[in-house]
């Protein structure tokens, strides 16, 4: 049933045949995520490739004084993975963890590997949404150091519409490098424009 979610997903890209479908059905395992619950740990390698059914999920680094920085949030039909610590297969630097009850699909490294040389299509399919996540990210850093903060907010509207009303400010303040009292300052301005 979880794994039609991911069929259809791939079909925005290079649709699968039969038997790539049942390539896909062997290699991901569908897993329950408990709010507050750990993907990715930082020091742990990451093992999985990760897509997102439902829920959400952030992927975050905390600094040396302990505060949080939100880098990415994974929610719906996108997906959650330390491509550094996954290929590299070394301790990672970030942590992925469930904002809401999460319900995701995960595939291992080596079944991630057979896919690309089995299927050729998951290869193409995979570099068609690493590629997209690379362009997210320089939109990423360009907003950082280009924009203001209002700026940013209205990118990350743009980004994630369906999350504005469903994460915490706390979390959207921490994704922007704000604090949530200047986040709610924003929010009040643009309710009166």
């Amino acid at each position: 049933m979880f794994i039609e979610k991911l069929k259809q997903h791939f079909d925005n890209y290079f649709p699968l045949n039969a038997e790539e479908l049942g390539a896909l059905n062997t290699c991901f395992t569908q897993r329950s995520v408990k709010r507050r619950q750990f993907v990715l740990q930082q020091g742990d390698v990451c093992r999985h490739f990760t897509f997102v059914v439902s829920g959400c999920l952030k992927m975050y680094a905390v600094d040396k004084n302990g505060k949080e920085h939100n880098l990415q949030f994974i929610a719906e039909n996108d997906w959650a993975t330390d491509l550094s610590s996954f290929y590299s297969e070394k301790p990672s630097q970030l942590y992925i963890e469930a904002i809401e009850p999460t319900m995701i699909l995960q595939a291992k490294h080596d079944d991630i590997l057979h896919l690309y040389t089995r299927y050729h299509k998951f290869d193409h399919n995979f570099r068609v949404i690493i590629e997209q996540k690379y362009i997210e990210l320089q939109d990423r850093v360009l907003q950082n150091i280009s924009s203001s903060a209002d700026e940013r907010y209205e990118y990350f509207l743009k980004q994630y519409p369906n999350l504005s009303n469903r994460l915490p400010n706390t979390q959207i303040a921490s994704y922007l490098g704000i604090t949530p009292e200047f986040l709610s300052s924003i929010r009040k301005t643009r309710g009166k424009a």
